[in-house]
C-alpha cells in the first residue's frame, strides 16, 4: 500500500507539472492511472474533465461528467455548461446554468454568452452591465466589448434606439461595435468614419507585435472591410462594395460566418446578372457551422437569396423546395410566399399565384397588406381592374392613405365608374372629418373631390364640398366662383346671392400696368396682332424684335391648258392609286427596259422579237390537218437570242446546222 501511495503522489506531481507546461495529453495519462487506483476520486475526475476540455474533446468530457454525476454533484456545473455551449447545445447549457446552486462570476460570464447566442439581448445586456459594475479584474475590457456587441445587435436586429452606456472606443473591437450600432440606426456616414477609425486602431495595435505579419493584419481587418463594403452597398456605391467584398473572399478568412455574409452580399449585388459567379459564391454560405455563427435574420436572408437564385437560374423545383422550407420555419413571413408567387408568374400561372396569395392573406391577416398589394398587381396584369380595386379597398391599413385614394380614383375613372370613384372620396372625407377635421389633408381631399365632380359634370354633388371649402376660407375667390357656377344649375337665387360676395372689377384689377404686360416676352403674339389690325408702327421695346408687316399674298397662276370654268377634280390631291376611278395599268403593254426580258437580249432586238408588233405574224405552231409536217419558219430572218453568236468574218463564218424534219401530219 505504501508503494501505491508513493506512486499516486508521484503521479499527482506529474499532473501538476504537465498542467503548468500545458501538456494536457500527458496529464491525462497520469490521471487515468490515478483513477485506476481510485475510480471515484473527485479531484482526479475534475482534473480529467479540465484536460479534456483543454484538448477540445467536449463530448468525452461531457460523457465523464454524466457517468460520474452522483460523485461529482455540483462541482462541475460550469464545466458541464461550457461543454454544452461549445457543442451548440445552447438550450441545455441555459438549463444547467439556471439550475446551479450558486451563480459565480464565471457562470455569469457564460450565462451572458448563452443569452447572446439565444438572441435574448435585453437579458444579456443586464448580465454584462451587472458584471462590469460589480467586478474589477483584467477582463473588464472584454466585458465592455461584449456589452457593446449586445447594443449593436439590439440596434441592428431589433431596431432598438441607441443608449449611451458610457462605453469607451479605445480598442478597435469597441470602435467596430459602435459602428455596427450606428448602421442599425441608419447613420451610414458616421458608421463608415467609425470603421475607418477602427481600421487604424487595429493596424497600430498589431504593428507592435513582431510575430504578426501583414497577412495576419489583413485577415484581422477582413471583418471591418466587409462591414465597410456593406455600408457602401447601402449607399448605392456597388462597384466599390463589390471590390472590397472580393478582397475579403480572396483572403479566405477562417471565420465561416464572415465568408457566408460576404458571399451573400455579393449575390445580392449580382441579382439576376452574373449568375455563374453567384452559384460559386452560394457554396460558401453552405459551410459547416455557419448556422451557429450568424443571427436568425442573417440565416433567413441567406436562405431567401438562395431561393431567388434558384428562380433566376430556372431551377423551379429547387426554388419551390427552398421557399416551402422557409415558409414552414416562418409561417407568418410573407417573403417565402412572394417567392413562390414570382416563380408561378414566371411559369404564366397567374391564377394559381392569386389563389396562393389569397390563402396566405386569409390565414395571416396581420401580414396581409403587402400580399394584397401583390394580388392587385396580378389582377391588373390580367386586365381585371375592378377586381384589383376590390382588393385594394379591403386593405384597412392603407384604405384612407392619399396614395391609395389616388390609385383607386384613377382606376375607377379608367373603367368609367365615376360613382365608385366618388364613393371613395366620400368615405375618405368622412374618415378625416371624424379623425382630423379641418386638417390640411382633410381640406386637400375635399378640394380634390370637388374638382373631380366638376370635371365629370357632377356640379350638384360638388356643392357641399365647395361650401365646406368656402366656409374655411371666405376670401377664396376661385372656390366661390366654382360654387356660384354649381348653384346656377340648381338654385339661381342662391347663385345670385353668393355673387354679391364677389369682389368688384376695380378691386380685381390689382393695379396692373397693361402696357407693361403687353410689352412683356409672353405677349409677343398679342403685339403682332395689334400691329396688323391697327396698322400703326409701334415703337420697338427693349428685348423685343421688330414687327414686320405681312405682305399680301399674290394669286397663284393657273397651269397651261386649264379651263377656269370647268369643275376641278375633287380627288386631285390624292395619289393616283387612291382615286376612285383608278383601274390600274393594262397587262398587255410591256415597256422597253434595259435588263428586262430574256437573258442576253438587246434593246433593239427585243422590239424585233416581239411577235405582237409585226403586221402579219403567222401562228407559232401549225394547226392540225395542215399539209406540211415541217415547222413553220418565222416571218423574219431573226435568230433567236439563245442561238445568237458573235459576228465574224465571211471566211470563218459557218453555216448553221439545220434541224431534221419529222414526218407525220400535224406534228413537230
Amino acid at each position: 500500500m505504501a508503494n501505491a501511495g508513493v506512486s499516486v503522489a508521484s503521479l499527482w506531481t506529474e499532473v501538476n507539472r504537465c498542467g503548468q507546461n500545458g501538456d494536457f495529453t500527458r496529464a491525462l495519462k497520469a490521471l487515468t492511472k490515478i483513477l485506476h487506483e481510485n475510480r471515484d476520486d473527485v479531484t482526479a475526475l475534475h482534473c480529467k474533465i479540465v484536460c479534456l476540455i483543454q484538448n477540445g474533446t467536449f463530448k468525452e468530457a461531457l460523457n465523464v461528467m454524466n457517468t460520474h454525476s452522483k460523485v461529482l454533484g455540483s462541482e462541475v456545473v460550469f464545466e458541464k455548461a461550457y461543454c454544452e455551449y461549445r457543442l451548440n447545445r445552447v438550450e441545455s447549457a441555459l438549463k444547467t446554468i439556471e439550475g446551479a446552486p450558486e451563480q459565480t462570476d464565471k457562470l455569469k460570464e457564460l450565462y451572458g454568452q448563452v443569452l447572446y447566442r439565444l438572441e435574448r439581448y435585453d437579458d444579456c445586456k443586464s448580465v454584462y452591465t451587472d458584471l462590469i459594475r460589480n467586478s474589477q479584474d483584467e477582463y473588464e475590457e472584454e466585458r465592455k466589448t461584449n456589452l457593446a456587441a449586445v447594443v449593436a445587435s439590439m440596434s441592428q436586429w431589433e431596431n432598438a434606439p441607441l443608449e449611451d452606456l458610457g462605453l469607451p472606443e479605445s480598442t478597435y473591437e469597441l470602435c467596430y461595435n459602435a459602428a455596427c450600432a450606428l448602421i442599425g440606426q441608419g447613420q451610414f456616414t458616421e458608421a463608415l468614419n467609425k470603421l475607418r477609425q477602427a481600421e487604424e486602431l487595429c493596424r497600430v495595435s498589431l504593428a507592435d507585435d513582431s510575430d504578426v505579419t501583414e497577412e495576419d493584419i489583413e485577415s484581422e481587418l477582413a471583418v471591418i472591410h466587409s462591414q465597410m463594403a456593406y455600408i457602401m452597398q447601402l449607399q448605392g456605391r456597388t462597384d466599390e462594395a463589390l471590390q472590397l467584398y472580393n478582397q475579403v473572399i480572396k483572403l479566405k478568412p477562417s471565420d465561416v460566418g464572415l465568408l457566408a455574409v460576404t458571399a451573400n452580399n455579393i449575390i445580392t449585388i449580382n441579382k439576376d446578372q452574373n449568375v455563374f459567379d453567384s452559384k460559386k459564391k452560394v457554396k460558401l454560405t453552405n459551410a459547416e457551422g455557419v448556422e451557429y455563427k450568424l443571427a436568425k435574420k442573417q440565416l433567413q436572408a441567406i436562405d431567401l437569396n438562395k431561393a431567388l437564385l434558384a428562380m433566376y437560374t430556372n431551377q423551379a423545383d429547387q426554388c419551390r423546395k427552398l421557399s416551402s422550407s422557409l415558409q414552414s420555419q416562418n409561417p407568418g413571413h410573407p417573403r417565402p410566399v412572394l417567392i413562390q408567387v414570382a416563380q408561378l408568374c414566371r411559369e404564366k400561372q397567374h391564377s394559381r399565384a392569386i389563389e396562393l396569395l389569397q390563402q396566405f392573406s386569409d390565414q395571416h391577416p396581420e401580414s396581409a397588406s403587402g400580399i394584397k398589394l401583390t394580388m392587385a398587381q396580378l389582377y391588373l396584369v390580367q386586365g381585371h381592374v375592378t377586381k384589383a380595386c376590390d382588393v385594394l379597398r379591403s386593405i384597412e391599413e392603407f384604405k384612407h392613405k392619399s396614395g391609395m385614394i389616388s390609385a383607386l380614383v384613377t382606376m375607377y375613372s379608367h373603367e368609367e365608374d365615376i360613382d365608385s370613384a366618388i364613393d371613395i372620396f366620400k368615405q375618405a372625407i368622412e374618415h378625416y372629418q371624424s379623425e382630423q377635421p379641418g386638417s390640411a389633408a382633410h381640406l386637400a381631399l375635399v378640394r380634390e373631390a370637388a374638382n373631380f365632380k366638376l370635371k365629370y359634370g357632377r356640379k350638384k354633388e360638388a356643392i357641399s364640398d365647395l361650401e365646406q371649402l368656402w366656409k374655411q376660407n371666405t376670401n377664396d375667390i376661385h372656390t366661390l366662383a366654382q360654387l356660384i357656377s354649381a348653384y346656377s344649375l340648381v338654385d339661381t337665387d342662391k347663385a345670385k346671392s353668393l355673387s354679391k360676395h364677389l369682389p368688384s372689377a376695380d378691386t380685381m384689377a390689382f393695379n396692373v400696368d397693361v402696357d407693361e404686360l403687353e410689352n412683356s416676352h409672353g405677349a409677343t403674339y398679342v403685339r403682332k396682332k395689334a400691329a396688323k389690325v391697327t396698322g400703326e408702327n409701334l415703337p420697338k421695346e427693349q428685348g423685343q424684335g421688330e414687327i414686320k408687316k405681312k405682305r399680301k399674298k399674290k394669286k397663284g397662276k393657273l397651269p397651261k391648258n386649264c379651263d377656269p370654268k370647268a369643275t376641278p377634280d375633287p380627288e386631285r390631291w390624292l395619289p393616283m392609286r387612291e382615286r376612285s376611278y383608278y383601274r390600274g395599268k393594262k397587262k398587255g403593254k410591256k415597256k422597253e427596259q434595259i435588263g428586262k426580258g430574256t437573258q442576253g437580249a438587246t434593246a433593239g432586238a427585243s422590239a424585233e422579237l416581239d411577235a405582237s408588233k409585226t403586221a402579219s405574224s403567222p401562228p407559232t405552231s401549225p394547226r392540225p390537218g395542215s399539209a406540211s409536217g415541217a415547222s413553220t419558219a418565222p416571218a423574219s430572218n431573226v435568230v433567236p437570242p439563245r442561238q445568237q453568236k458573235p459576228a465574224a468574218s465571211g471566211a470563218t463564218r459557218k453555216k448553221a446546222p439545220q434541224k431534221k424534219k419529222k414526218g407525220g401530219k400535224g406534228g413537230w
